[in-house]
């Protein structure tokens, strides 16, 4: 049998990590690894993380299953910190899931056994595993403009000419915030153009939300996926809390149908209690434990605000460092956009040519499409990045 098998190609940000730890050099500067990084390169874990899990070790008496869906209390406080209230508890089924990842290929497959003609529109660019994973469930999968190369910024005209051609049925796959890989976000004002397109055609919206809080707030980070929940009859959405509580190895994440009608409840947690059993049974629970904990202890909660609050402009300073440097080596506002942008990542505009020479001459390592973790810099290093762009001739 598995002389039948066919290698698969590797990914290509595995493959980037690899090389970065093989080359010899100490100045090197990884760019390429889609995770928060300290100014001294390290992921640390969250105050508030770290304290819940010293309170969980004194109190926690078992380790048995929960339940297919995970813990409903879980999904109670992601529903605080998601909607807000904006929309009733009643219509939102819910389903921990192993990570973001897990929530996407989860909403993916109940896409597919909803209907199977549905196709998904997803960003041009967008995350590579939406992509290999919606190839790999056999969903057709169609791309829309999502940005312009030349100014850096939404090609929203082009988005919504694409999401024009949408057939009643098909899902639209929207970043809820800190769109990867770009940085590039939709205004208040296109949210609404979109939810209006989707609702004239009978599309279906499915928002990925992975970085609440990185870009310009948790409030205000959650604003789209607001309105979307509030004025669709139906949506999916898959969060990941990885970023924003920092568990990224405890795999936590949760998956949610949406629906305004309190009478599709029932048969949509049903579904996702199903998806979860066929594909790993019960969720991963110590991550969700933990942001439970913090989300519903006030002292917990403020700190975990605070420090994410400090993470957010942190990465900002870092965007304004590495805009204004470049301004002054170019003295051109041409790089300006990295200061609009939010979240890790931004897209530089550089060719995969030039971000090879930046890796062999500077040991510079981002992704072949130019798109960096603004969180991989630090204040030493920004000036290293601006000056080895300017020399690759991007």
């Amino acid at each position: 049998m598995f002389e039948l098998l066919k290698e698969q190609p590797a990914d290509k940000i595995l493959m980037l990590m690899q090389a970065y730890r093989e080359d010899p050099r100490e100045q090197k500067v990884d760019l390429g690894v889609g995770v928060y990084k300290n100014a001294d390169g390290k992921t640390p874990i969250m105050r508030a993380i770290k304290t819940a899990e010293k309170q969980l070790w004194e109190i926690e008496e078992t380790k048995s299953y929960t339940g297919l869906a995970g813990d409903v209390g879980f999904a109670d406080a992601m529903f605080g910190l998601l909607y807000g209230d904006t929309i009733k508890r009643e219509t939102v089924a819910a389903a921990a899931t192993p990570g973001g990842t897990g929530a996407v290929r989860q909403g993916f497959d109940m896409i597919r056994m909803a209907n199977r003609e549905a196709r998904v529109f997803v960003s041009d660019p967008s995350w590579p595993n939406h992509i290999t994973m919606l190839k790999h469930l056999g969903i057709e999968m169609v791309p829309y403009r999502y940005f312009d190369s030349e100014t850096r910024s939404v090609d929203f005209e082009g988005m919504m000419a694409d999401l024009g051609t949408a057939k009643p049925g098909d899902v639209v796959l929207l970043h809820g915030c800190c769109h990867n890989p770009t940085g590039a976000n939709l205004t208040l004002d296109q949210w609404q153009a979109v939810i209006d397109l989707m609702t004239r055609n009978g599309l279906v919206p499915m928002v990925d939300i992975a970085y609440q809080g990185f870009g310009d707030g948790l409030e205000e980070d959650a604003a789209g996926l607001r309105m979307v929940v509030s004025q669709m009859p139906e949506a999916l959405v898959a969060a990941s809390c990885s970023k924003n509580f920092g568990v990224y190895r405890e795999r936590t994440g949760l998956l949610m149908a949406v629906a305004q009608d309190p009478a599709r409840l029932k048969v949509n947690q049903g579904m996702l209690n199903h998806l979860n059993r066929q594909n790993f049974s019960f969720p991963p629970d110590h991550g969700a434990r933990l942001v439970t904990m913090v989300l519903n202890d006030a002292a917990l909660r403020a700190d975990w605000e605070e420090e994410v609050r400090e993470i957010r402009e942190g990465v900002l300073a870092l965007r304004v460092q590495l805009a204004d440097e470049l301004r002054r080596l170019t003295n051109s506002d041409r790089f300006d956009f990295v200061k609009q942008h939010r979240g890790m990542f931004s897209r530089l505009g550089a060719t995969p040519e030039q971000v090879e020479k930046m890796r062999v001459d500077n040991g510079i390592y981002m992704v072949g499409d130019s798109r960096i973790n603004v969180a991989g810099l630090n204040a030493r290093t920004v000036p290293v990045l601006a000056k080895a762009l300017v020399d690759a001739g991007a």
